[in-house]
């Protein structure tokens, strides 16, 4: 990692601290409440949890350099979310007007940004998809790949290339420059099939070049055509590594018996769906949220992206995920559990992760948020610790303070400030 990137702060006993050291084996995180109500220690080393214990029973372990606790009273401790469906090549352009810049300084600088902001909501590990062809050719992408090790250390970045046309005369370049792309590092290959001439000769050209590669897929796709989907799970069925589709919001204007057999022959395949419920992206013409309830009940993996970060297809887009869940839980009637398991646990599977639980064993991938259960964490989740590889990441401190209150005090309302307000 270079030495200019930023370092967390080192802390003992202050619950926003880090261990600060390279050597990420020695931090016990104490008194963070589970979604179970048990209230525990965790001591992580090795980048893994290796212990959860009740509050109190845990030490850091055998002297290492670095041990640090790290008091998460008040937090609730949870796997960390990671975000399937970003565009860092684009990301952050809206305020600047005209046309997005691609020269590859300003590409890998809004890639790099974005992946830290994601990183400070609590997303460890993200999947950006970059453009290639035309203009940009594959500056883009090398930009992206720049910005994925200049992040080593803090976030996993992954880039899907997104070539425009693949079909036909014009698509004889985008094709070789999807294979190039794959040889880079690209680890994903995809595309938007909808703005191809030929969406379904687009999607077989994608799975052609993933085959030969042995990497996964994930398309653009609004899914507003039954047949074509019915055409793309029949090729894709029983493909590895996975196949992706997103966001899907034309899924939620077909009529319910159409839909659900959609539905049904995605399950069969195998695909998984990410939807975006926070907005949409450039790379599909409308927007909405695919029909997540009937997904899930028919058995298709459905994780939520953010989609558009602040550029000029969502020019407020948040980039955060546990807003994704809050969505989905808020408007689409998913229980908070399973609105934030589209952005942990089926969020981590799309890109291939390996799961996470706050269970000895398990990846050190954790997000610690100020609250009590996981209902009010998405709600009011202002206050977070990112832990990746072990370590504290990044971290977020929100304050509210009231003027002092006698009927406050009389009924005994928690309070994060004291004193006067000024």
């Amino acid at each position: 990692m270079p030495d200019s990137q930023p370092q967390p702060p080192s802390s003992s006993s202050d619950p926003q601290g880090s261990s600060g050291q390279s050597d990420p084996a020695a931090l016990l995180l104490c008194g963070a409440r589970l979604t179970d109500g048990r209230t525990v220690d965790v001591r992580l080393g090795c980048g893994r949890i290796e212990a959860v214990g009740t509050a109190g029973s845990l030490t850091p372990g055998p002297p290492r350099a670095g041990g640090t606790r790290v008091d998460l009273t008040g937090y609730l401790l949870l796997p960390a979310p990671a975000e399937p469906h970003a565009h860092g090549d684009t990301a952050l352009s809206a305020e600047h007007g005209g046309p997005v810049s691609y020269e590859p300084e300003d590409v890998q600088r809004r890639a790099t940004e974005a992946a830290l902001l994601q990183l400070g909501h609590g997303a460890t590990a993200v999947r950006a998809h970059v453009r290639m062809g035309d203009v940009q050719g594959l500056g883009a992408l090398a930009a992206v790949l720049q910005a994925r090790r200049s992040l080593r250390g803090l976030a996993e970045l992954t880039a899907v290339a997104m070539p425009r046309v693949l079909t036909g005369i014009a698509g004889a370049e985008g094709l070789a420059i999807l294979r190039d792309a794959a040889k880079m590092g690209a680890s994903v290959v995809g595309g938007c099939p909808d703005l191809d001439p030929d969406p379904t000769g687009y999607a077989e050209a994608v799975l052609e070049v993933a085959s030969e590669h042995g990497c996964p897929v994930d398309l653009h796709t609004d899914a507003a055509d039954p047949a074509r989907l019915a055409r793309l799970a029949a090729m894709a069925g029983g493909m590895r590594p996975g196949v992706v589709l997103g966001p899907c919001a034309g899924l939620a204007r077909l009529p319910a018996e159409v839909a659900a057999r959609v539905a049904d022959q995605l399950a069969a395949a195998g695909i998984t769906v990410v939807c975006l419920p926070q907005g949409g992206c450039g790379s599909v013409d409308r927007r909405g949220t695919a029909p997540v309830r009937l997904l899930r009940a028919a058995g298709v993996r459905v994780a939520a992206g953010s989609g558009a970060l602040r550029d000029l297809s969502n020019p407020v887009g948040r980039g955060d995920p546990l807003e994704a869940a809050y969505l989905l839980a808020s408007r689409h009637g998913l229980r908070p559990e399973d609105a934030y398991d589209t952005v942990s646990a089926a969020a981590r599977a799309a890109l291939g992760l390996p799961e996470v639980r706050v269970e000895a064993g398990f990846p050190a991938e954790l997000l610690a948020v100020r609250g009590d259960h996981l209902a009010g964490a998405l709600s009011l989740a202002y206050s977070r610790i990112v832990v990746h590889r072990g370590r504290v990441v990044a971290r977020t401190s929100a304050v509210r303070e009231y003027c002092n209150s006698a009927v406050a005090a009389e009924l005994g309302l928690p309070r994060q400030g004291r004193g006067e307000l000024s």
